[in-house]
């Protein structure tokens, strides 16, 4: 008489291993998608606000400062850690509600 408790255990682990594995290949590419579409809105708006810029210009004297830089076809992608905000809005401490 043969012992098959970790054999038959094993197999369930391979199986669940390669479930896992699907999944996250199929969340792979869901998340490539959603970063193609949100990189293509971001595109769009630059080039709305770009737009804009150039039709307020000549009419209400928007600053240099307004004005998108020139797009060189370089893209560089600015690391920021999670701590770091893209806007800082100047909220008081939360001891200064006590």
């Amino acid at each position: 008489m043969r012992f098959y408790l970790f054999e038959r255990q094993a197999e369930a682990h391979i199986r669940r291993s390669r479930e896992y594995l699907e999944e996250a290949n199929v969340r792979r590419v869901e998340h490539q998608a959603a970063a193609e579409h949100h990189n293509a809105l971001a595109e769009m708006y630059a080039s709305r606000i770009a737009r804009i810029q150039a039709e307020m210009g000549p009419a209400f004297g928007v600053h240099a400062a307004l004005v998108a830089p020139a797009d060189d076809g370089v893209k560089e992608t600015i690391a920021r850690s999670k701590s770091d905000s893209v806007v800082n809005y100047p909220y008081p401490a939360r001891s200064a509600h006590a």
